[in-house]
This record gives C-alpha cells, sequence and structure tokens, in this order.
C-alpha cells in the first residue's frame, strides 16, 4: 500500500484489488456460491471481503434479469462508506450502479445493482416484499457482532431460502463462528445422502502482520487522561504510521480531540504535526469520510473512534492501535423498562479485533490501556444484542411480516422469556397489539411500517386526534437526528446558555425542539450563518427539514391528512403546548418519572433515580411529573434527555392498562 521515503506516503490511497488477500480466493469463491444456497466466509477484516465480493458477483452475471445484490452492515457509517469506496472502484457515481440506503437517507436508482444497507433497513424491505425478490445474493456483512436486526434478518432469510431456491446467501464473519451459522442454517433439514448441505464454509486468510501488544503495569486512574499521554508517546519515540485510538462515545472522543489539538500546539516547530480526527455514528456521511484521506504532509493522523472502526470500516495507514478496554453498550432492564447505554469492560473478541487493526500493511503496535490480568478476567465474546435489547421494535416488526409465534421463530439464539414478555406487554399498551397478541389495523399496522422506534410512532400516529400533527412531525424529526442540534464550544458556556433561552420553552425539550425549527425554517431562512451566530448545528437542522419530509410522506401513504400550522401563529400557544405534551404522554408514558425534593427525579415504580442531563432545559428547573425520550448511563450517575413535563393524571388517562393507582 505505501513506499516510505522520509516517512512520507507516497502511495495510492487503496491497494489495487489484485493484490487483496481475497483475489487468490475468487473461483472457488464463485463456486461455491454457485452450488451452496448459504455460503459462510470467514475472513479477517481488512481481507477484502466487503468491497470484492460484491464486485466478483456482479462480473459473473448475478445482477442480470434486472436482480440486485444486497449486502447488510450494521451500522450506517459502515454501509456509507464501503458504498462510496465500491463505487470508486467501479468508476461510478453512488447512487448509479452502486448506492447504499440507510435509514432517512437513500443513494440508489433504477440502474443500482450493488446496494449496501443497514440489516435493520432490508428487514423493512421484506414488509413491501416478502420474499425480497429484487435480490439474487444477500450478504450479511459482520454478521459475528450479532446485533438485533442481523439475527432476526437471518431468522427470515432462512425462511425464504425454503421458498426461493434461486436465493443465495452469503453470512460474512471476521471471528470462528463458522460452525455456528452453518448448523443455524443446517439445523432441522434432513439432508439426503447426494444432496449438497445448505451451507457450506470458506476461510480467507486475510494478511494480517505482527502486531505488539502492550499492556500497563499498573491499571489506569483515568483511561482518557492516559490515552491522550500514550499518543504523545507514541508520537514523540515511535516511527512513522497512523493512530487509532478506541473510547466509549461521543463526549469522550470530542474531548479528547480538542485536548490532542491544543497539545499539537506546543509540539516544536520542527517536529510532525498530530491531526485529531473523530469518529463515531452521530456524524455527518461528509465528516465521516475526512477519516479515510491521506494525512498532509509531515503529519500524523490520530483517529479517535468508537468501536465502530473495530470491525465495520477499514482506514488505511493505522500502525499504533490504543485501546481504552470499554465500549458504550446498549443494555435492557425489563424491570424497570429502561434501555440505557452502559459502558462496560469489552471481550477478549473484541479486544483481539482491536489490536489487529493494527497489522494491516505492516507490523504494529498495540497500547491496552489495562492490565493483562484484566484481559484474562474479560468475558470471551460480547453478550449478542437479542439477549439483552428492548425487544418492541423487533417483535413489532415480526408481527408485521407475518411471523406471529415468537416462540417458533428461529433465531440463530433465543431471546430470554423475560424480554419477551416485556416487549408484548408494551406493545399492547401502546394499542398495537390485541388481546391476541396480533397487530391491531391500522395502528399496529403502520406503526410497524414508520421508520420510528415504537413509542415514537404512537405519538405520530396519535398527534392528528390532539390536532398536533405538523407539531409533531417536526418533534419527531428532531429527535431522530443522531447527535445534538447545539454546536458547543468549550470555553463558552454562558454564550450557549444565553442562546438557549432565546428558544426555551418553560414546558421542557420537545416544545424547545419545535421552536428551534421553527425559527430555523422561518426567520433563519435555512441560513448556515443565522445557525452560526445562534451556535445551532446548519447540517443537522437541515437533515431534520429531510427526515421530516420523509415522515410526512409516510403518513400521506396512510391516507392521513396533514395541515401544516408550521409558520402560523398559534391563536392560544398555551393550548396548543398542552395538546402536544398530552400527546407525548400517549407514547412515552413507559419513561414517566416524578421529581423529588432534591431534584432527581424517580420512576413511577421507584425502582431508579434520575438525573436530568446538562444539556436538557429540566436541568435545574421544576417540575412534577415528566416524560423522557431517552436515557444514558455514567459510571455513577443516570440521566434522561429530552424531557417534558407532563400532568400525573394523563398517565391514567393515557395508558389504563399500564398504570393503575394503588
Amino acid at each position: 500500500m505505501e513506499d516510505r521515503e522520509d516517512g512520507l506516503f507516497i502511495a495510492a490511497l487503496h491497494k489495487p484489488a489484485a493484490l487483496l488477500p481475497i483475489s487468490r480466493h475468487r473461483k472457488n469463491l464463485l463456486y461455491l456460491i454457485e452450488n451452496t444456497p448459504v455460503t459462510i466466509v470467514v475472513a479477517a477484516t481488512g481481507s477484502g471481503k466487503t468491497t470484492q465480493i460484491p464486485q466478483y458477483l456482479e462480473k459473473a452475471g448475478w445482477c442480470s434479469g434486472g436482480k440486485m445484490i444486497g449486502v447488510t452492515q450494521p451500522r450506517r457509517v459502515a454501509a456509507t462508506s464501503v458504498a462510496a469506496r465500491v463505487a470508486e472502484e467501479m468508476n461510478c457515481e453512488i447512487g448509479e450502479e452502486v448506492g447504499y440506503s440507510i435509514r432517512f437517507e437513500d443513494l440508489t436508482s433504477a440502474k443500482t445493482k450493488i446496494k449496501f444497507l443497514t440489516d435493520g433497513l432490508l428487514l423493512r424491505e421484506a414488509l413491501v416484499d416478502p420474499l425480497l425478490s429484487r435480490y439474487s445474493v444477500i450478504m450479511v456483512d459482520e454478521a459475528h457482532e450479532r446485533s438485533l436486526s442481523t439475527d432476526v434478518l437471518l431468522g427470515v432469510l432462512k425462511k425464504i431460502i425454503k421458498k426461493r431456491e434461486d436465493l443465495r446467501v452469503i453470512v460474512s464473519s471476521a471471528t470462528l463462528q463458522a460452525e455456528e451459522f452453518i448448523n443455524f442454517f443446517s439445523r432441522d433439514e434432513k439432508q439426503a445422502e447426494n444432496k449438497t448441505p445448505i451451507a457450506q464454509a470458506i476461510s480467507l486468510d486475510g494478511r494480517i502482520y505482527p502486531v505488539d501488544i502492550l499492556y500497563l503495569e499498573e491499571p489506569a486512574e483515568d483511561y482518557i487522561e492516559k490515552a491522550v499521554k500514550v499518543v504523545f508517546d507514541i508520537h514523540a519515540s515511535e516511527g512513522p504510521g497512523d493512530i487509532l485510538l478506541f473510547l466509549t462515545g461521543r463526549e469522550e472522543i470530542e474531548n479528547v480531540v480538542q485536548q490532542i489539538a491544543s497539545r499539537a500546539l506546543d509540539l516544536p516547530s520542527n517536529a510532525k504535526m498530530l491531526q485529531p480526527l473523530p469518529l463515531y455514528a452521530g456524524l455527518t456521511t461528509e465528516q465521516q469520510m475526512y477519516i479515510f484521506d491521506p494525512a498532509p504532509e509531515n503529519t500524523r493522523k490520530v483517529i479517535v473512534s468508537t468501536n465502530i472502526a473495530e470491525a465495520s470500516v477499514t482506514i488505511d495507514g493505522i500502525v499504533f492501535v490504543v485501546d481504552c478496554g470499554f465500549v458504550k453498550l446498549r443494555a435492557y432492564n425489563p424491570q424497570t423498562g429502561i434501555d440505557s447505554l452502559t459502558v462496560t469492560a469489552v471481550s477478549k473478541a473484541a479486544a483481539t479485533q482491536r489490536a489487529g487493526r493494527a497489522g494491516r500493511t505492516k507490523p504494529g503496535k498495540c497500547f491496552r490501556l489495562y492490565t493483562e490480568s484484566s484481559f484474562e478476567a474479560m468475558e470471551k465474546t460480547t453478550t449478542p444484542e437479542i439477549q439483552r435489547s428492548n425487544l418492541a421494535p423487533m417483535i413489532l416488526q415480526l408481527k408485521a411480516l407475518g411471523i406471529d409465534n415468537m416462540v417458533r421463530f428461529d433465531f440463530p439464539v433465543p431471546p430470554p422469556a423475560e424480554l419477551v414478555a416485556r416487549a408484548l406487554e408494551i406493545l399492547f399498551s401502546l394499542g398495537a397489539l390485541n388481546d391476541y397478541a396480533k397487530l391491531t389495523r391500522p395502528l399496529g399496522q403502520r406503526m410497524a411500517e414508520l421508520s420510528l422506534e415504537p413509542m415514537m410512532a404512537k405519538v405520530l400516529l396519535a398527534a392528528p386526534s390532539f390536532d398536533c400533527l405538523s407539531e409533531m412531525l417536526t418533534i419527531a424529526a428532531m429527535v431522530s437526528l443522531q447527535g445534538s442540534v447545539w454546536v458547543s464550544h468549550s470555553g463558552e458556556r454562558k454564550a450557549a446558555e444565553t442562546t438557549r433561552r432565546k428558544f426555551a420553552a418553560e414546558e421542557g425539550d420537545h416544545l424547545t425542539l419545535l421552536n428551534i425549527y421553527q425559527t430555523f425554517i422561518t426567520k433563519g431562512k435555512k441560513d448556515a450563518k443565522w445557525c452560526r451566530d445562534n451556535l445551532l448545528n446548519y447540517k443537522s437542522l437541515t437533515k431534520a427539514v429531510s427526515i421530516r419530509n420523509q415522515l410526512r410522506r409516510y403518513l400521506e401513504r396512510f391516507g392521513i391528512d396533514i395541515e401544516e400550522s408550521l409558520g402560523k401563529a398559534s391563536m392560544e400557544p398555551s393550548k396548543t403546548n398542552e395538546r402536544i405534551r398530552r400527546c407525548l404522554t400517549t407514547g412515552y408514558f413507559v419513561n414517566a418519572a416524578r421529581m423529588q425534593p432534591d431534584g432527581t427525579f424517580r420512576t413511577v415504580n421507584g425502582m431508579l433515580t434520575l438525573h436530568a442531563h446538562p444539556s436538557s432545559l429540566m436541568f435545574n428547573r421544576k417540575a412534577d411529573w415528566v416524560i423522557f425520550h431517552e436515557v444514558m448511563e455514567t459510571a455513577n450517575k443516570t440521566f434522561i434527555r429530552d424531557v417534558s413535563k407532563i400532568e400525573k393524571s394523563w398517565l391514567l388517562e393515557y395508558a389504563p392498562d399500564f398504570y393503575q393507582i394503588n
């Protein structure tokens, strides 16, 4: 990939496809896919499987007759970046022969032959086309990550291949879970003597150079501080090569990128420069693409990333990995009904995966910010998402696909009964299921079709009866954004507070988001300068406009009439505000909490103490009862975000199946 001279890159950005480890397996691979319904491809990340297999299939004629090759990714970042890479290799504009589709963003056309999409989106396509008849091949990439949608998709594909002998399924996995996948597809199949097996595996060795692994001798008190120190130590004492630093989430990453940038200013003027770049799910597609650009001359890149860069995204030029040893995982507690992001130690498999990112183009080093004994104590693999998630969205989708009996549906691993029971209870309380646990029509059916989580889908569909549909469309679009609408610059706390007050609604965050959006499209005239002056994120707000239009199109498809009140002054704002908060309660009654004398909140069952997030308007404000949109856990506190005041009586009025007065 690179010839080095005085430590400078002077090579092309990408390895020619012929040099990728996968190229020597091309014939065997195509033969196996032709002759076996399910091919399990075991390959190290970086072997070229994601970018090359779809191109081999296209050249071998799998797109004839207007068919497509679908490649699913567990993450949006991977779907967009890999599509861009393949489009470049095939010399076409993205959206033509090669396209991608992620939630609220579709870049495909009638010409598209290779389509990258998130596994959740392919499941949505199955609602409209249950046999996925437009596809000749479906490749489920990064299946070892065991995301919730991946597991459900594998179950659905297992059903489809029984009805479609022409469909080929490729499951690619970086770790040695091939046996499990083969058993999953083959179980309950009686194999005739001469019949080829349903599933076969092929292993492609990725070229991995040796990686030295270095541990701390003593545990670090603060891994963030330690991470920054190690980055500068590497920069001072190691040879050329970029650094990949793994942290747990957006706030940590932005903080560290700022720290590295400001400390880099103190480097001697003749030293190599450091260029820190963030990578996490909330960035726009453009912002994510910066990480693939080669570093400027005499500069070392430091990519500061969440676990996205563990398997989903391959970045050339990485020689050093710094691993903090933690990851943010979604964990759902069926007792409290709270779905939270919690920082937990990574598994051994994930730590090994992270270290492997250093040995892609030459021998590398991995600096683990923990002791060797901590590594030995880690779990072997990460618990599959299906065993620790709120299953309501998934069950809603399965019911819409006509799969009513959860117990008989074939999952790679079955979800815990307790999680299924809780999800059914929530869906029943939302009115999506009837007494027989069947989808209600039209409500349940429409909730499944909207690309929103069930609580928000219910709120949006309830809005016409509260006469606030236009407002609710806006709120739904604003809370669906990944990341914040505010731009925060360190040292500008005061200015930020003053600006926020301009838009603040006494009743809480949802109405504040509504104010921001309405001002943006009327007074702000969708203007970037206006956003800068008000410390608002122009890209996020533009995205909200596009999401809102898409949600509006869904509702129009359902035949729901939308009378826009955007920009119109309401006759009685307080009445409208109350209607909006009542409407929110119809969906978010599960996430209700009561304020305590000390300013914290308690959930209705009293099992959990919650704190308003500093970014919320309810931080340091009085309210009796509130509902909230999401929960974030840190080491010592559980925060709630997007909080609005409600009345206790509304909980009883809109969720009589869920709450009774003792």
